[in-house]
C-alpha cells in the first residue's frame, strides 16, 4: 500500500471500531461506570495497572476492585481507614496483589492531597512533543511514599526502556475526546498530538505487517518509531489509530 492508501485504510478501521460497541468487551467500560472526573480517572488508573492478560480476567477484577472500595474510589482513596486496607485482602490479579494495591491507594491519596491529582501531575509536567518522560516524572512521584521494592514493577518508566503500554492506554482515555462515547476527555490541558500508542503483542504484530515499525521489541524504541510513523497518518491525533491496530490484531487476526 502508498501511504495515502494506509491511511485511508486505517482511518476506516478507527471509524470501525471506535465505538460504544468497542466498550462491551475492553476494560475502559470499568470507568465508564462513574460520572465525577476524580472517579473516572482513579478507576481508570487502576484498571489500566491490571490491564494484562486475560481481557475477562482483567475486566471480572477490575469491578472486583471497585466493590471493595464501595463503588466510589475517590471517597475510598481520600478517606480510607486501616482497616478499609484490610479489607483489600485477598485482591490479586497475575502478579499485582494486596501488598501493591494498598500501595496504588496509598498512593494515589497522597497525589490527591499533595499533587492536585493525576491530572494535576501530568499536564504540570508535560514535554513539549512527548509524554514519554513526563510519565516518567511520574512514577518518582508515585513512589515518594515508603514502599516495598515488588510494587514499583507495576508503574512503568519509559525511560528505562519500557513501552509503557498501560500508562499510555489510560493517558489516551483521559486525553482523547469523548465524542464517540469511547475515551473521556477530561484532562484539558494536554493536546492529543503528544499521546503515544499504546504498544503491546497486538498492535505491534499488526504495526509491523503495515511497515510501520520495524524494531521486533515491543521497548520505548519501538514506540518511538511507531510514534512517528503515526504522526505522519495525523499529527494532531496520532492515537486514534490504537483502534485500527488493536481491532485488526485482536478482533480480524490480521
Amino acid at each position: 500500500m502508498t501511504k495515502s492508501e494506509l491511511k485511508i485504510f486505517l482511518d476506516e478501521k478507527v471509524f470501525e471500531y471506535n465505538k460504544p460497541e468497542f466498550l462491551e468487551t475492553d476494560p475502559i467500560q470499568i470507568p465508564h461506570l462513574f460520572t465525577q472526573k476524580e472517579d473516572i480517572e482513579i478507576s481508570a488508573f487502576l484498571t489500566a495497572t491490571i490491564a494484562w492478560g486475560n481481557r475477562k480476567s482483567i475486566i471480572n477484577n477490575s469491578h472486583k476492585l471497585m466493590e471493595k472500595m464501595g463503588q466510589s474510589p475517590y471517597d475510598f482513596v481520600l478517606n480510607h481507614t486501616d482497616d478499609d486496607l484490610e479489607n483489600l485482602s485477598g485482591f490479586v490479579h497475575r502478579t499485582f496483589n494486596e501488598i501493591d494495591l494498598r500501595y496504588f491507594i496509598r498512593s494515589l491519596k497522597n497525589i490527591y492531597n499533595k499533587h492536585n491529582g493525576l491530572e494535576g501531575i501530568f499536564t504540570t509536567l508535560q514535554d513539549k512533543n512527548s509524554l514519554q518522560p513526563t510519565i516518567s516524572k511520574f512514577k518518582k512521584i508515585f513512589f515518594e511514599l515508603p514502599y516495598e521494592q515488588r510494587t514499583t514493577k507495576h508503574v512503568s518508566d519509559p525511560l528505562k526502556g519500557s513501552a509503557a503500554k498501560r500508562i499510555n492506554m489510560f493517558l489516551r482515555w483521559m486525553v482523547r475526546d469523548a465524542t464517540t462515547n469511547v475515551d473521556f476527555g477530561i484532562w484539558k490541558g494536554i493536546p492529543t498530538s503528544k499521546l503515544s500508542c499504546p504498544l503491546d503483542v497486538h498492535s505491534g504484530n499488526v504495526a509491523r505487517k503495515l511497515g510501520l515499525l520495524k524494531r521486533k521489541q515491543n521497548d520505548a524504541k519501538a514506540l518511538a518509531e511507531l510514534d512517528k510513523s503515526l504522526r505522519k497518518l495525523d499529527p494532531l491525533d496520532p492515537v486514534k489509530y490504537d483502534f485500527a491496530l488493536f481491532g485488526l490484531g485482536v478482533f480480524e487476526k490480521f
